[in-house]
């Protein structure tokens, strides 16, 4: 019977690729015995898929395949659904087996969170994965298709984006962008389409600079976006939203981009969560279990002033370092490290040769946030895939 303790990761997200590709470079030989779980055989760059969505960009592009990133002989792959996590048995069930762990790394990623808000369940789209981005894609197409069938039918041509974060606003920038392109296509009078972003705060990108966020709101207001902050969405039904005080908006697309919750496995689990998210401790362990670290979308941690992290890629990329660490520091016996979120800046696409953001302690905009969102995704490839990685797909970013 082997005495290698197992190590299972749930999810190839940002913080789980991370996790296993610092385990793979500094575990020993059969000093670990390390598998990957995720439900899809590759991982997706889920700050990419705003473009695909849209249809600026092919969906296979933000999509790398986990056999390119992971080494076989020192990772195992398991392509499978999780559908139960048993703390109390050291088990994860699966919908074709069960592993059994010594350690385990929960980073499923997080599902929409709807607020309560009757029907977005049911009759809006998310911008979530791979596949969901092609549905957004070829939805919008049919929209036009629609339209030129039944051309009194202008709710075809009114887009309705839920949310203006960071997801929302980059969105519209894109689809502002792919408007003419598909009036052109179809034969449509551009004058026709609407894009509505909606928002409950009173701001657009909440906690964000005011100056970028005015600049940025400046920037996609001139590529045809209606604003409507501080306006909440009160209910998504077949024909559209309601917002407001009963005020309808008549549309066939309704996106919702409004905020994510934790996986709901973890709160089946029996692990104390607040919207499905646990709140971890300095190491990045599930509070009373020492063997259970939990990253990404699915852990919550709070800055100095009481907030909790907004769940980014750049966080859970940091937490998969840390993770990794602290798992071959209890492997050997040694010291935990504990986790210090260092904010390397953050940058918002508003379409094509536009963005904005904060990097270095200095703003930028336009052209020069454009390279350097561009520059932040390269550098990822790099860091998850070398030099390889960066020059097949590279220039797609």
């Amino acid at each position: 019977m082997s005495n290698i303790p197992k190590i299972v990761i749930l999810g190839a997200g940002y913080g789980g690729v991370l996790t296993a590709l610092r385990l793979q470079k500094e575990l020993n030989y059969n000093e670990a015995d390390v598998t990957l779980v995720n439900k899809h055989d590759y991982h997706y760059i889920t700050t990419h898929l705003h473009m695909p969505a849209a249809g600026t960009d092919n969906p296979e592009n933000a999509r790398v395949s986990i056999s390119k990133l992971i080494d076989e002989f020192k990772i195992d792959f398991v392509k499978s659904t999780v559908v139960q996590i048993r703390p109390q048995d050291k088990k994860v069930i699966l919908e074709d087996g069960t592993l059994s762990y010594d350690y385990l790394v929960i980073g499923l990623g997080g599902e929409p969170e709807t607020f309560g808000i009757p029907g977005l369940g049911e009759y809006a789209m998310n911008i979530r994965s791979i596949n969901s981005v092609r549905l957004i894609r070829e939805h919008i197409e049919y929209q036009f298709a629609r339209f030129k069938r039944e051309p009194h039918r202008t709710d075809y041509l009114t887009f309705i984006v839920g949310g203006a974060g960071f997801t929302g606003i980059e969105f519209v920038g894109e689809l502002s962008d792919r408007i003419p392109e598909l009036c052109k296509q179809f034969d449509v009078d551009p004058a026709l389409v609407k894009i509505y972003n909606i928002e409950a705060a009173p701001t657009a990108l909440p906690g964000f600079d005011p100056e970028l966020v005015e600049y940025g709101m400046n920037v996609l207001t001139k590529k045809g976006v209606t604003f409507r902050i501080g306006t909440a969405i009160k209910e998504c039904t077949p024909d559209g939203v309601v917002v407001g005080e009963g005020e309808e908006i008549k549309s066939q697309t309704v996106i919702w981009t409004g905020g994510i919750r934790g996986n709901r496995l973890i709160e089946d689990a029996g692990f104390e969560t607040m919207r499905g998210r646990v709140k971890v401790d300095d190491n990045l362990r599930a509070p009373g279990h020492e063997n259970i670290y939990i990253v990404g979308d699915n852990s919550l941690m709070f800055n100095e002033e009481g907030r909790p992290y907004p769940p980014t890629a750049q966080i859970a990329m940091q937490q998969g370092v840390v993770c990794a660490h602290n798992l071959i520091a209890s492997i050997r016996n040694q010291p935990l490290k504990g986790f210090v979120f260092s904010n390397k800046g953050t940058v918002a696409s508003l379409g094509k040769g536009e963005a904005i953001g904060i990097a270095f302690g200095k703003k930028y905009t336009g052209r020069t946030a454009a390279w350097l969102k561009k520059l932040i995704d390269l550098r990822y490839l790099f860091i998850i895939g070398g030099i390889p990685l960066v020059l097949r797909k590279g220039k797609f970013f």
